[in-house]
């Protein structure tokens, strides 16, 4: 077989058993802003790091991830970072878990046609700008404590579950949720944590 060949079958992604992937391997940015972060979990931008791009791994909702490269980013922040960013764009005046917030031209903006209008797909190789994902670190750590969870799990489950919001998925109806959380549950197991949503008598 031609060498080059070889490299348009690579780039078809003819490997079975796989769902549907960039033919690139995303690029999954982690920003520490806030230094808490670090101390309560020394390897939390690894963590964000992979939870990350194994959510990336699953099929979106609402669109393509194309064949260009995917790009996300993790914000790793405070809650008082989280407070201001959920005040501005969501009019809510106080600190949450993770906010998510798409770019321009995410699968969640290239997708099927909705409210009766074509949404447009990004020509192949053009690389998706997904969004960022941002999760305070004391909204974070509290509720692992009351839910008697680790940070570590806790952390892992945040991101997924923004990436999979910038993904298409929602939770707004009991279908969609199941769905979502279904899907949580599979990717957090790939990484060895336990389904978040199970509750023990």
């Amino acid at each position: 077989m031609s060498r080059a060949r070889a490299k348009r079958q690579r780039a078809r992604g003819t490997g079975a058993g796989r769902g549907r992937r960039s033919a690139a391997s995303p690029h999954v940015s982690v920003l520490v802003e806030a230094p808490e972060w670090p101390r309560r979990l020394r390897a939390a931008a690894a963590l964000a790091r992979r939870a990350g791009r194994e959510a990336l791994s699953a099929a979106p909702a609402g669109g393509s991830l194309g064949t260009g490269t995917v790009e996300l980013n993790v914000v790793l922040a405070d809650d008082r970072a989280v407070r201001r960013l959920n005040r501005d764009w969501r009019g809510q005046d106080k600190a949450t878990n993770v906010l998510s917030f798409p770019s321009q031209n995410g699968p969640a903006r290239n997708g099927p046609a909705r409210n009766g209008r074509p949404v447009p797909r990004l020509p192949p190789g053009v690389p998706v700008l997904l969004g960022d994902v941002v999760v305070a670190c004391g909204v974070a750590a509290t509720e692992a404590a009351a839910q008697g969870k680790t940070l570590r799990a806790h952390l892992a489950h945040l991101v997924v579950h923004g990436v999979l919001h910038l993904l298409g998925h929602d939770h707004e109806v009991d279908a969609e949720a199941e769905r979502m959380e279904a899907l949580e549950a599979k990717i957090l197991r790939r990484m060895g944590i336990a389904n978040p949503y199970r509750t023990t008598a």
